[in-house]
């Protein structure tokens, strides 16, 4: 794609779905996988990054460490078109492809050079390193919304299994003895306490969109300075 066909920013905000359709839209499920997909990625290419920046840097004052930290800028690259894929797959952003790197002297030694100087390279690399942090945060939070709000939200389905297949009366939440022998048992399981829970959890269903579009824009700001081809 080229620079003339950049869009910088995200589909058309009329696309998104409303505050009451957005947790069952697809719009919302997109976003939810990047948010599960970024972890393991990032994880891979963080590791990839520092362990070869770690080597680079430690063998830069002889020659061995510069065709390392070449292979750093080509991997950077390469993470970097694997994430513009997904954020154009997954974000609805299209960002532009960089121009390939080109050699201005001929031999092994003018390709290492040509792409130690290689900004693109750089900047990929330099994403995978920041962008790990909020890989991790962005998989737990929307990994515990999600989860907790549907678990609230259907707990008038399965709530009767705690009476079921234990001694409880419903779902225990507290159970303590004082420091005066006095025993404190606090389960849910009035009509008025389950429907109570369930409300809470329709309340994390109806955040968990609003949570996921946050968290994943801040990865489109990050891709759109450090990914957009130059």
């Amino acid at each position: 794609m080229s620079t003339a066909a950049y869009r910088a920013a995200t589909a058309d905000p009329s696309a998104r779905p409303g505050f009451w359709r957005a947790p069952f839209s697809r719009y919302t499920f997109r976003e939810f996988g990047f948010a599960l997909s970024g972890l393991p990625i990032g994880l891979l290419g963080f590791a990839l990054v520092t362990s070869l920046f770690s080597v680079g840097l430690g063998l830069f004052p002889t020659a061995l460490g510069l065709p390392v930290l070449a292979l750093l800028t080509v991997t950077g690259r390469g993470f970097g078109l694997a994430e513009r894929h997904r954020i154009r797959t997954l974000l609805d952003l299209d960002l532009p492809e960089p121009r390939e790197v080109t050699a201005r002297r001929e031999g092994v030694w003018g390709a290492i050079t040509a792409r130690l100087t290689d900004p693109v390279g750089w900047k990929g690399a330099l994403y995978q390193f920041v962008m790990f942090p909020w890989a991790i945060l962005s998989f737990v939070l929307s990994t515990v919304f999600f989860t907790v709000g549907w678990v609230l939200v259907l707990f008038p389905v399965y709530q009767w299994v705690f009476r079921r297949w234990t001694d409880w009366d419903g779902y225990r939440i507290a159970d303590w003895t004082d420091s005066h022998g006095v025993h404190h048992v606090y389960e849910l399981n009035s009509p008025f306490q389950i429907g109570g829970v369930s409300l809470l959890g329709f309340a994390f269903v109806l955040l968990t969109p609003l949570l996921i579009h946050g968290l994943t824009s801040a990865n489109r700001l990050a891709a759109r300075a450090l990914l957009a081809g130059r």
